[in-house]
């Protein structure tokens, strides 16, 4: 790719924050420095690289031959949370001026730390286009939240691996413009490795050390979880002491709880303990010759599991920093770092293995890719970054009226002689409505209901209408808002018991109002009566064609049966005291009976009442619903009040 209609050479900022990310940046930063036709480099230097505590990391910038020509002092010491938030603060309330004065074509972004999130949000607001190094890539903190931010700021993205790639493209950025080159600091890496060595292990852990003899520690704070990554810093010290062998200890980052973790080292004596070398900083190009001939590696910095695979180096990764990176088979994780016998062991797992070397991260071809892809920038092309959405279909309407009216439930009545299935509307309006005769069998009843549900749904898509789910069974109503339980199963009044040894429910259990008194009961008492011969009185017939239902029983009670009148006083009595026990229990103002039986109950259920009741509520009102269908309105109320209500 050549330039793409840019009349001059491209102005470019690479801004760098700490000693890791310009591992990273380096690499890109010298090939911009070898095509001076083709680039101008300004290098912005902020964060803990100005920090003495940990290493005046600035210094390796200058000694690599670059100008740098801003220093930002950006750190609010105090290593908390407010301190990260603090310094976003400061930093972009400082960026601008030095943004302005540089005025970058585009700015180089490494990452996910907070000082990154305040350079992308400056430079995006300051209208500069950003090229973001590393977005796509999962870890497992708040890193993963200040990555994916920066990614929907920046412009342009270079990712690693083909997975951070699908992960761009599934965040809706545009596929041209994201480039899959590989971690820039591979192209080191990969011809690191035979250089000389054995200066570099004696300069900093001793001469009386051998390569694949000494491990090198590296951990960082968890700023979500502190507390706990505290003690698992302390556990693995512990670990590593036990384990006896040279160890170089290098200091946590700056974030939230870093100055704890130092407190940690300094009780263990650490810097004084003769197996333990503790440094703030070691030069890229030295540290990855120490990585590359260590017995292991552990701790939880992302380089365990990017940059050490590169040398087959083992590796133990503690905790849940870098729980979702990629890995190569070298990496064994603890994630419950939760004992120092579980670190142990991993150390005698671990230490001394060699394994394959692996190339997830890089092929050491990164920067030509990188450089060759900001020739590709158009300056020409509009700022304004556009996002490659999923198609979304059209709305059918947008009238407020239409779309209540549509939003709709399934209700489901489950008579004794019938079951019924309604669509039924926002409004309480029936739809449509399904009867069909209610099977003999538990198994035929489930699946006839299945069906005429999934019949129903299907004519719900052609009448237009949203079904937001299916409804069964009573409520209680409080403060004018339906009570749905913990598991959304609150009010299941028929099945209150109401005897120790009454008949058996179809839950399951026995002694239930809907044992005595729903549909279904009356219709099994009526058939037995039947059956008897017990149940015709004069004036009745049955065809022959037709089965005994409730319907029947009532009738016989009207006609004087006696046997049918105890079975419907039996009936309405185990429905008054589950109402008793109700009225003991929420103690409502309002008793609706609902459903063909309800005439035939209310009488039996207000003497329960009289004589059941507690006189503080015996008062209350007891009446039929004189609604259409309320069985179907009252199981689609169920649905309809708890998917459209505003505050749950």
């Amino acid at each position: 790719m050549e330039k793409n209609g840019n009349n001059r050479k491209l102005r470019v900022c690479v801004a760098t924050c700490n000693r890791a990310d310009y591992s990273k940046l380096a690499p890109i930063m010298f090939g911009i420095k070898t095509e001076p036709e083709f680039f101008d480099l300004d290098v912005v230097v902020l964060g803990s690289h100005l920090i003495d505590d940990y290493g005046n990391t600035y210094r390796m910038i200058e000694q690599d031959d670059f100008d740098i020509n801003t220093r930002l002092h950006t750190i609010v010491r105090g290593e908390d949370e407010a301190a990260m938030v603090e310094s976003v603060g400061l930093a972009l309330v400082k960026l601008p001026d030095v943004l302005n004065r540089l005025k970058p074509d585009i700015m180089i972004v490494h990452g996910d730390r907070f000082d990154a999130l305040a350079l992308a949000t400056s430079a995006a607001l300051m209208n500069i286009r950003i090229l973001h190094i590393e977005g796509g890539e999962v870890s497992g903190t708040i890193d993963d939240s200040i990555r994916h931010a920066i990614t929907k700021l920046a412009h342009y993205h270079v990712c690693c691996t083909r997975s951070a790639e699908q992960h761009l493209i599934s965040m809706c950025e545009d596929h041209d413009r994201i480039l899959l080159a590989g971690c820039p600091s591979y192209d080191k890496l990969l011809c690191a490795k035979n250089k000389d060595y054995m200066s570099i292990i004696r300069m900093w852990l001793g001469d009386d050390v051998k390569p694949k003899d000494y491990i090198v520690a590296l951990q960082h704070p968890v700023t979500t979880d502190i507390k706990h990554s505290i003690k698992m810093f302390e556990l693995t010290l512990d670990a590593l002491i036990s384990f006896n062998k040279r160890t170089l200890v290098l200091f946590p980052n700056i974030d939230a709880g870093s100055k704890e973790m130092v407190r940690v080292m300094r009780k263990k004596g650490i810097e004084h303990h003769p197996n333990f070398r503790a440094v703030k900083h070691v030069p890229f190009e030295q540290f990855i010759q120490l990585v590359a001939h260590a017995g292991c590696v552990i701790g939880n910095s992302s380089c365990g599991v990017r940059e050490v695979g590169a040398f087959g180096t083992p590796v133990i990764n503690l905790g849940t920093r870098q729980i979702g990176r990629e890995t190569g088979e070298n990496v064994l994780h603890v994630r419950d770092a939760d004992t120092q016998d579980k670190i142990l062991q991993a150390l005698h797992l671990q230490f001394g293995k060699q394994y394959p070397c692996s190339k997830i991260y890089g092929d050491g071809n990164a920067v030509p890719r990188i450089l060759k892809f900001l020739k590709s920038i158009d300056l020409q092309e509009p700022l304004q970054k556009k996002f490659c959405f999923p198609p979304v279909k059209d709305n059918i309407s947008q009238d407020i009226d239409h779309i209540l009216e549509t939003l709709s439930a399934l209700a489901v009545d489950l008579g004794g002689t019938n079951l019924r299935v309604a669509i039924v509307s926002m409004k309480g309006e029936i739809v449509k409505k399904y009867t069909q005769f209610n099977p003999k069998t538990y198994e035929e009843r489930i699946n006839l209901i299945l069906q005429m549900c999934v019949e129903a749904a299907a004519e719900a898509v052609k009448l237009n209408c949203r079904i937001l789910g299916v409804g069964i069974g009573g409520g209680i109503i409080h403060q004018h808002e339906l009570i749905h339980g913990s598991s959304f199963c609150a009010a299941e009044l028929g099945h209150l018991v109401v005897s120790l040894d009454g008949p058996d429910c179809s839950c399951g259990s026995h002694g239930c109002i809907e044992a005595y008194a729903s549909g279904m009961a009356l219709q099994k008492e009526a058939k037995k009566l039947h059956d008897e011969d017990l149940l015709l009185v004069e004036g009745m017939s049955v065809p022959k064609d037709e089965a005994v239902g409730a319907l029947h029983l009532i009738q016989a009670a009207k006609l004087g049966n006696v046997k049918a009148q105890s079975i419907l006083r039996t009936a309405g009595t185990a429905l008054g005291l589950g109402v008793v026990n109700i009225l003991h229990t929420v103690n409502p103002s309002l008793v609706i009976l609902s459903g063909v039986l309800a005439s035939h109950y209310i009488h039996t259920v207000k003497d329960v009442i009289r004589q059941q009741a507690l006189s503080s509520v015996q008062d209350v009102d007891v009446v039929v619903s004189d609604l259409v269908d309320p069985a179907l309105l009252g199981a689609a109320s169920m649905v309809l009040d708890y998917t459209t209500r505003r505050v749950y």
